[in-house]
């Protein structure tokens, strides 16, 4: 399996910084939401009249779908969530709070930059939430009360190989559906042969799922 979460040594110096920067746009993206993305103002101003609960699962479940086949090039980068995320407001964000540089990101394990792609483009980025870094992205959904143990179709799943604590998350995608017998279906970019690929994946290896809040 290729990469899967952000290189540790761009780990946040300080993670419940990062949290409260982020809370607002979780609970409200309107003003703070907008002037986190001052330099992306048309796509922000659109995204802005947007509340909670205006975007279907189904639509950020069907645009991840589409990118099902999505590949990396041989040094571990070069799809469009790289590209994305690199000119976005938030990598000049993390990496003023990871260290490191932007271009740092070129080649970076891109499950989390897949998993932002996504919200973004469904409109749904300030529920979503958009991070490079996993346990970070984590901790915000919890930070936040939108953390649990149940698989929704929707919802941002965290996966660990190690114990089964937010701290060692190592992998992230989005939940299509829970299967009833103990998996549930996903789609994952960096995952397989450093693909987006869905996957079903047994409930033991999950830390947790972050819920945003969906229209019903």
């Amino acid at each position: 399996m290729t990469k899967t979460v952000l290189s540790r040594t761009l780990k946040p110096m300080n993670i419940a910084v990062a949290a409260a920067v982020t809370a607002g746009a979780f609970i409200t993206g309107t003003p703070a939401f907008a002037a986190e993305h001052q330099n992306d103002r048309a796509h922000a101003a659109e995204v802005a009249q947007r509340k909670p609960g205006q975007v279907a699962a189904d639509a950020v479940i069907k645009i991840a779908e589409s990118q099902v086949g999505v590949t990396e090039n041989a040094a571990g980068g070069g799809t469009p969530f790289h590209q994305w995320y690199m000119s976005s407001p938030r990598a000049q964000e993390t990496v003023a709070r990871d260290g490191g540089s932007i271009q740092a990101y070129a080649n970076a394990p891109w499950c989390a930059m897949f998993v932002s792609w996504v919200g973004d483009k469904a409109g749904a980025r300030p529920t979503v939430g958009w991070d490079a870094y996993t346990i970070t992205w984590a901790k915000w959904f919890q930070n936040n009360g939108r953390w649990g143990t149940v698989a929704k179709p929707g919802a941002v799943v965290y996966f660990s190989w190690d114990d089964k604590t937010v701290d060692s998350i190592d992998h992230m995608g989005l939940v299509k559906k829970d299967n009833g017998d103990g998996t549930i279906t996903t789609i994952e970019g960096n995952t397989g042969n450093g693909k987006v690929e869905e996957r079903i994946r047994p409930t033991s290896q999950v830390v947790g799922y972050g819920y945003p809040q969906y229209k019903a």
